[in-house]
């Protein structure tokens, strides 16, 4: 997060939530932004227009900022808040998210302000224009195991019952093999699962327009699948039925899970220019 120039607490303060072009005043009607004291709206730039909101300075100090990350349910708020807003208006135009909580101590300081950043703002606006983000994540398809005497018969000794209490000849051999075995399965699902990530990593990203590679996000305590893709792709409008049809031909040939998800606003392509 950012705050800029917050140092008069009682004064108004400038939210700013994107920088867009040509942006059609009705997507960010009746939207209640971060507060619902004052109206998103349009604030001219030399050649873009910023979407903004007028808050109270005293609500974005630092003090304030490290208060609500200590408040899961209050930072939540003013996250979905400020996506809303950036997700309505990107929707209609080109549009840069900003930050959550760039603030400015007025309009004349975010205009000056922002307007030193009009060469990264035209550049990212002329790379996302008819561009949409999307989310791949790949799960492993289900490890095949090795029943507790697949080992033994696979090593052409037949399984033979024992009297109760005493081991068979070889049992301990058996039991190392079936270790070694379910080692061996172990390895090969691994190898298994990262080749299929790296195909489809690559098989996307012949699609995209760029694409980068995330952390695998962190899974519920009771999801026990394993995530072994974790990418967003920049992808052009008119190729989007394109890439639900490649996704489902993908599940189709590796077995694994493939969630897609957007279109998003390009938040992961704007700070790369």
């Amino acid at each position: 997060m950012r705050q800029h120039d917050t140092e008069v607490p009682d004064a108004n303060a400038t939210y700013v939530f994107a920088v867009c072009r040509d942006p059609d005043p009705s997507s960010c009607a009746g939207l209640p932004g971060v507060t619902h004291e004052a109206p998103v709206r349009l604030l001219a730039l030399d050649s873009f227009t910023a979407i903004v909101q007028t808050v109270r300075a005293r609500d974005f100090t630092d003090e304030a900022w490290q208060g609500r990350l200590s408040d899961q349910r209050e930072l939540e708020r003013y996250a979905r808040a400020h996506h809303d807003v950036v997700s309505a208006v990107g929707a209609a135009c080109p549009t840069v998210p900003l930050p959550m909580a760039t603030v400015y101590h007025a309009d004349e300081r975010a205009q000056e302000a922002l307007a030193k950043e009009s060469d990264r703002f035209r550049a990212a606006l002329k790379r996302i224009a008819h561009h949409a983000e999307w989310g791949v994540k790949v799960y492993a398809p289900p490890a095949a195991t090795a029943a507790p005497d697949d080992a033994g018969r696979r090593a052409g000794r037949p399984v033979v019952p024992t009297d109760r209490g005493r081991p068979a000849a070889g049992a301990g051999l058996a039991y190392l093999e079936r270790k070694r075995g379910a080692q061996r399965l172990r390895e090969r699902s691994q190898e298994d699962a990262l080749r299929t990530a790296e195909t489809v990593d690559e098989q996307v990203g012949r699609l995209a327009t760029a694409s980068r590679r995330l952390r695998p996000h962190p899974q519920p305590s009771t999801d026990r699948r394993v995530q072994i893709l974790n990418a967003t792709y920049l992808v052009a409008d008119r190729r989007s039925e394109e890439l639900a049809l490649l996704t489902r031909t993908l599940r189709e040939r590796t077995g694994a899970q493939i969630e897609l998800s957007g279109p998003w606003v390009p938040y992961s392509f704007v700070g790369e220019v």
